[in-house]
């Protein structure tokens, strides 16, 4: 791996987990990032919703010192399509294994117009506080996890990473993009996860296409962050290069 010489300009990454996840999944993207001397910080995502997650992510970007690229996963590539144009420091936006909806476009509906995924199966719910009427969270049943979501980390590694997930609001996938996509007037790049078991990988390819996205296909699963760190670092060190 290249190390860039950074100037000024080169774009700290800013790594945006998504459902069923936390900001660790991105520990071994960050460490091949940092070998090539490319800042990278990992923020916690609060899973409530698309406006407030993005609103959370937009803050935390705004006062980043220089431009940043965001680099969102699953649900996280909703809160980068809409803090990639809230966020005047944005110079480009990366999929990975993502949602790239357009204006309005709920994430369910995505989700409705191909066929089921194992992990549709596999989620269950749970109440949380949330003012005077409870909310609802969900969550991938522990025996589920591997096959669902991460098919291709070891065994043992799956069941931690089950016991480690963090539930989302149901009302996240209900929630919407306002105003511009960041992909339509941002450089954008997409991995789609061809053996993705959560997101059909059909999906992940036509989102890329619409936002005319430089596409790379990887031989992973929706976690493919964690299990091939080296090949999802390998494109977001493309767009650092391509936007510094």
């Amino acid at each position: 791996m290249t190390a860039i010489e950074t100037t000024a300009s080169t774009p700290t990454v800013v790594l945006v987990h998504g459902a069923f996840a936390d900001a660790s999944s991105w520990a071994g993207v960050i460490a091949r990032l940092q070998a090539s001397g490319v800042e990278a910080v990992a923020p916690p995502n609060p899973l409530r919703g698309v406006a407030p997650d993005a609103a959370y992510l937009t803050s935390f970007v705004d006062q980043i010192s220089g431009p940043a690229l965001l680099v969102g996963h699953s649900y996280g590539g909703a809160l980068i399509t809409q803090t990639g144009s809230d966020a005047a420091n944005t110079v480009g936006v990366v999929f990975v294994a993502a949602f790239a909806p357009e204006t309005g476009e709920p994430l369910q509906e995505i989700n409705g117009r191909y066929p089921d995924v194992p992990l549709a199966a596999a989620i269950r719910t749970l109440t949380y506080p949330n003012g005077a009427n409870p909310g609802t969270e969900a969550y991938i049943d522990h025996d589920a996890f591997h096959s669902a979501f991460c098919a291709d980390v070891p065994a043992e590694q799956a069941q931690i990473l089950a016991r480690t997930q963090r539930p989302v609001s149901l009302d996240a996938f209900a929630g919407v993009v306002s105003g511009t996509p960041a992909w339509k007037s941002l450089p954008s790049w997409a991995i789609v996860a061809s053996a993705d078991r959560a997101i059909h990988p059909n999906a992940e390819r036509d989102m890329a296409e619409r936002a005319n996205a430089e596409t790379v296909e990887i031989d992973g699963s929706h976690a493919v962050a964690v299990s091939q760190p080296a090949a999802v670092a390998d494109v977001i060190l493309r767009a650092v290069r391509q936007t510094s």
